[in-house]
Parts: structure tokens; C-alpha cells; sequence
């Protein structure tokens, strides 16, 4: 008790309100809750911050400032007042990807200064944040931002480079050094993974992103990275029916109000490679729910035509975009649980005309039928015929349609980052919800409308041959541990990635059969689709019915063990059941990790691995099972490129 006493006293004197100027060179330190990470802040002519974990130095002197119409932000800085404080809360999680319940829990420094702005610092134990508010009044022009990073020591780096602001955020990841990085190359995107000497971690992310541009980097030439923004575009034509040529841009990024507190920049530091996947910071940052009731949101598994393209064999009727195809995908969801089918591109009579279909598939008809087997329909569309026709969220809950999937956005300035928030709200208006392809990372967006279930940008499974476990396994550290990520997993024609030959005839996976079962446990997504044929998935019925079963949003998420580039096992609970998922990269492994979470007892695993031969024959895989215990140590073996999954209950 007494100590409970003496923190809360420190507390309360840390909250005392600073309110004269501070002299130039003043400084202010906050440390995360359990005291690992510590933000220093120093003010001269501009305002800086290093930060270290575990006294380690992790970011050396890094600017902030802002460069507006009418002045700067962050020069010469004068505090007015100096406040620290304490979040804790727990929060229950709407849309539940990783935790039913999320705790919140952070140091915060708050430093307001005397030309109407606040610097915000928050300090977790996974990680910092910081953020600007502003309280200037009026409308203002954003020229530009300034976040300068700069690494004290040569770090690995984790990186997707783009030669453009136009991009589908599906570039492999690049994998070099903050020296060997240089300021000729091409700007990257977010997220950004570094790795310290020390073996800590750093994600570089934003969160709360709204009315603002999303952040890329280039290299300073001199191991830090500065920011880039694009600018708002002004004029614009038409480029086809899902793209736009820019024509002239503002010379500022936003046009925004004077009132707001803008992106955070977010920092997750790990002790260990696990926590990356652990952490749920950009969740933490953003705003809360802004569409009430979230209990029509139906998350969940989706037969998928595009990727397999709509073939199907041993049937009596000829496949392709018709009533009869899809009434075969609807009978193959109700068989196995499935919630949706989605209708890609082909299913309108023309990608600009959303308010009629392609009058082979009866659309009404197979509304109809679906809803008769439980199984609602999600439709595809450009983000372009989005734009022009934004009645089609009314006209689509009319008919019955569950979701939209909409695409090739390939844009984050300000008024692309707008675009995906009317789009969010007039989908929730009428209970839609929403995936958003060709699009940009994660970034809180989600929390104020959970009914965006997932995101693209990412390289998945649709890139085929190109989509490569190499690739793959970085995924769970970088993109998916910003958010849901809609990687289209589940080849049953799976191969390793020489024999990988992938049309659309004949759609590959590379990676083993039990890889490509353990995605859907690996992986976060509101929504997961089944990216192979029904014919597949009938033929390889006990596969299917593992992955009709996995949910998609739990109760509690472990990372049971975990190494960036090379493995990760993942465990997951819903109910009293926890699904085990595990892939490696192009090396086999033996891991051997605890059931110490389990409940006093026995229980009843049922598991799937990679057979003797899937090294070479991926396709090989084996079904086993057992009972376990929470003393049982599980033995994991996984051939190269391989996987592990499997349900204790």
C-alpha cells in the first residue's frame, strides 16, 4: 500500500502543470509503464527526441516539426505548460482480430507551446508514440511534415520501395542496411522494420490517419530516414475504368482544420521478435467506434472465384461467370459453414455500372438461393465506380448484398485517405461491410469503423508464382502487425516455389499443404477467403474442414515462438478451443514449444503437417491425433516452406 501511495503522489506531482516559458536547451524525460523504453525530449531551436531501451540508444536526435502556409511549427519552441499523465483502461474490442479485450497502457508527456500546438509523447511498454495537435483556428495549409529518424548504429532494414506515390503496396520486401540505403534510391512505404545489434526491434508505422496524407521515407544519405508526403491533387482525368491521371497538385499536403491533432508516429521497439505480433498499438492510438451498434458485422470465410477463375470441373454445365457456377460455389459454402461468396470482377455488366449485372449470373436469383443456404454474396468493385455512383450502397443492402470488396485506390494523399472514410460511413449507414484492395496499410481507420474488415496491400496469394513463403514470412512482423490483411490464402494445389508454375487454369500456391492450412491462423483478417476452387476443396474435404472452422476473430492471441524472417507459431483461442498455426521460410525446422496456457486436463489435439516428402512434394501432408496437457512440450517439424496448424479441444 505504501507504495501504491508514493507512485500516486508521483503522479500527481509528474501532472503539475508547468506554465512559464522554458528556457532554450530544456529537456523532459518519460518512460514506458514498465520502464524498459525512455523518450527524452529536448528543446533548442527545434524540437528533437532520442530514445532508448533498455539504456541502449535506439534513435538518436530526431526532428519533428511542421512547415505551414503561413509559418513553422516547431521552431524555437517555447513551452507554456509541461503535463504528464497516465492512460490505463481496458477496452473491449469490437471486431475482435487478436484480443477480445485490449489493454491500453502508456506514460504520456504533453508539452504545449506558446504558438497554439501541443507535442504529445505516449510511452508503452512495446513501444512510443507522438502526435502534434493544433489549435490555430481556421482552415490551414500543411506544406509539409517533418519526422527525421536517425539510427545510431548500421540497422538492419525491412523495407517496400515504390518509385512512386501511385502504388498497389504490393512490393516484395527489400532487405538491407540504414548505410547501404542511400538517397538516390526509390522512397518506401509502411510499414518500416529495423532491427538494432542489440536484437531489438523497430516497426515504424502511423496510426489515426484522417483527413492527411499517409507517410513514405527516403534516406537522408546518412543512416536516417526523412519523410515524404504526397500533395493534394487539384486536377484529375479519368485514366480508364479504375485509375486517375493527376494532372496538377497543390503545393501543400493538406488543406485541414487548425483544430486537430494530427497523425500519430508510432514506434513498436520489441524485446522480442514476438511482441511485434503481439503489440495492438495502432488499435491503442486511433479513435474509438463512430458507428454505435457493431452487432450486424458479420466477419467471417468467403469462397473466392477470381483467383481459381471460375474453374470448376466434373460438373454438368460450363463453368465460367453464370448462374450455374456460382450456384455451385453458394451449394460448396453451405456444405462447409462458409459465410460469404464473393463476385469479382464480371459480375456487372460493365465495371462502370454497378446497378446492373451481368444477366448470365440472375443476380436477384442467386441472392436469393444464397440467403436459403445461409450464404450472403460480397461484390467487387473499382474504387473509381465507387466515386460515381455512391447511391450503390443503398441500392446494394436493397438487394441483399452483405459487403463490398473495392479496389485499385493505389493513392494516400489526403483526398484518396477521405475517399476510404465516406466510403467506410455510407457503407455502415446501410450495413455493408467493407475490404478495401489495392490500398494502403492499416491505420486506424478500422477502430472508427469497424466494419472495414480487412485490407490488401500486401503480397498475396493472388500474385501466384510471384507470392513466395520467403516473402511471406515477414508478413506477420511488418504488414500484419499494423493490421487485418487480406493475403487470399488456401491453395490446395500447392508446390514449392521452383515447381510453382500458377495460371489461371491452373492456380498454384506455393509452400506445403499444412503452410497454406496454417495462414488462416498466422494471419489476421476480418475476413479470409478460400482462394481455391470448390472442385479442390471437395476433393480435399478433411483439409476443408479444418479451414472451414478456423474463425477469424478470437478471444486471446500467443505467439508462442517466433524470429523474424525465419518462423512463427501462433496460438489462438475462441471459446475453449485454441488453434495452432506455424510456417517457416525456405529452411526446415524442429521447434519445440510449451502448452503451458491450456486449462488443467486433457484435451484432444487434432493436427496437420508436413509429410516425409513435402520438401519436394508439397502437396504431401499428414493428419495426426493426440492428447495434450498444459505440461505437453509440442514438437513442431516443418520442411522448408512448410507448415504446422492444428485445434486443441
Amino acid at each position: 500500500m505504501k507504495r501504491f501511495f508514493l507512485l500516486l503522489v508521483a503522479m500527481l506531482i509528474g501532472s503539475i502543470a508547468i506554465s512559464v516559458a522554458a528556457p532554450a536547451n530544456k529537456s523532459y524525460k518519460v518512460t514506458s509503464p514498465d520502464g524498459r523504453i525512455t523518450v527524452d525530449v529536448k528543446l533548442n531551436h527545434k524540437i528533437s527526441y532520442s530514445v532508448y531501451s533498455n539504456n541502449n540508444l535506439m534513435l538518436k536526435d530526431c526532428d519533428l516539426s511542421l512547415q505551414l502556409a503561413d509559418g513553422e511549427v516547431g521552431f524555437n519552441p517555447k513551452v507554456k505548460k509541461a503535463k504528464t499523465s497516465v492512460i490505463d483502461e481496458t477496452v473491449k474490442r469490437e471486431i475482435p482480430m487478436k484480443n477480445a479485450e485490449v489493454r491500453n497502457h502508456c506514460n504520456v508527456l504533453s508539452l504545449t507551446m506558446a504558438d497554439n500546438y501541443t507535442v504529445e509523447f505516449r510511452v508503452y511498454d512495446c513501444g512510443f508514440a507522438y502526435r502534434f495537435i493544433l489549435d490555430k483556428g481556421g482552415e490551414i495549409e500543411v506544406v509539409n511534415e517533418e519526422v527525421g529518424l536517425n539510427f545510431p548504429e548500421n540497422y538492419k532494414a525491412h523495407i517496400s520501395k515504390t518509385g512512386s506515390f501511385k502504388t498497389s503496396y504490393e512490393v516484395p520486401y527489400s532487405h538491407t542496411t540504414t548505410q547501404e540505403y542511400g538517397y538516390r534510391d526509390e522512397m518506401i512505404y509502411l510499414p518500416v522494420l529495423l532491427e538494432a545489434p542489440t536484437g531489438e526491434k523497430i516497426l515504424i508505422s502511423e496510426a489515426n490517419l484522417k483527413d492527411y496524407p499517409a507517410m513514405f521515407f527516403r534516406s537522408t544519405g546518412n543512416n536516417g530516414l526523412t519523410s515524404l508526403f504526397p500533395k493534394y491533387p487539384l486536377e484529375v482525368e479519368d485514366d480508364g475504368d479504375r485509375s486517375q491521371k493527376i494532372l496538377k497538385e497543390a503545393n501543400y499536403i493538406a488543406k485541414t482544420s487548425g483544430s486537430r491533432d494530427l497523425p500519430w508516429r508510432m514506434f513498436v521497439i520489441s524485446k522480442q521478435d514476438k511482441d511485434l505480433l503481439e503489440q495492438e498499438m495502432v488499435y491503442n492510438l486511433s479513435d474509438p467506434n463512430e458507428i454505435g451498434d457493431t452487432s450486424w458485422v458479420r466477419t467471417g470465410k468467403v469462397a473466392w472465384d477470381w483467383w481459381n477463375h471460375w474453374q470448376v470441373w466434373g460438373v454438368d454445365f460450363r463453368a465460367g461467370i453464370n448462374f450455374e457456377t456460382y450456384k455451385y460455389y453458394i451449394d460448396f459454402a453451405s456444405k462447409y459453414g462458409i459465410e460469404y461468396i464473393i463476385m469479382d470482377e464480371g459480375w456487372a455488366r460493365n465495371t462502370r455500372d454497378p446497378f446492373n449485372s451481368n444477366p448470365d449470373i440472375n443476380l436477384p436469383e442467386l441472392i436469393k438461393y444464397g440467403k436459403s443456404k445461409n450464404v450472403d454474396i460480397v461484390l467487387w468493385l473499382t474504387w473509381l465506380t465507387t466515386e460515381k455512383n455512391f447511391s450503390l450502397f443503398e441500392k446494394f443492402a436493397e438487394w441483399g448484398i452483405a459487403g463490398v470488396k473495392i479496389d485499385f485506390m493505389d493513392r494516400s494523399d489526403q483526398w484518396m485517405v477521405n475517399f476510404y472514410e465516406r466510403v467506410a460511413k455510407e457503407a455502415a449507414k446501410h450495413k455493408l461491410f467493407v475490404d478495401f484492395h489495392g490500398s494502403f496499410k492499416p491505420a486506424g481507420l478500422e477502430r472508427r469503423y469497424p466494419n472495414i474488415i480487412s485490407y490488401e496491400g500486401i503480397r498475396g496469394l493472388e500474385q501466384g508464382g510471384n507470392c513466395r513463403p520467403e516473402n511471406t514470412i515477414f508478413i506477420p512482423f511488418i504488414r500484419n502487425a499494423v493490421g487485418p490483411a487480406d493475403f487470399t490464402p488456401g491453395s490446395m494445389f500447392s508446390a514449392q516455389p521452383q515447381d510453382n508454375r500458377s495460371s489461371f487454369s491452373n492456380a498454384m500456391g506455393s509452400g506445403t499443404r499444412a503452410y497454406q492450412m496454417a495462414l488462416y491462423v498466422v494471419l489476421e483478417s476480418g475476413i479470409q477467403m478460400l482462394a481455391d476452387t470448390p472442385t479442390r476443396y471437395l476433393q480435399e474435404a478433411e483439409c476443408t474442414e479444418y479451414i472451414a472452422s478456423v474463425p477469424v476473430i478470437w478471444d486471446e492471441t500467443k505467439v508462442l515462438d517466433a524470429k523474424v524472417g525465419e518462423y512463427v507459431v501462433t496460438a489462438r483461442r475462441k471459446g475453449d478451443k485454441w488453434f495452432i498455426g506455424a510456417i517457416t521460410n525456405n529452411d526446415g525446422r524442429t521447434l519445440e514449444v510449451n502448452l503451458d496456457f491450456l486449462k488443467d486436463g486433457e484435451h484432444s489435439f487434432t493436427s496437420f503437417e508436413d509429410g516425409i516428402n513435402a520438401d519436394r512434394q508439397a502437396m504431401d501432408y499428414k493428419k495426426r491425433t493426440s492428447k495434450v496437457n498444459k505440461d505437453t512440450k509440442l514438437t513442431i517439424k516443418m520442411v522448408r516452406n512448410g507448415g504446422f496448424c492444428g485445434v486443441i479441444e
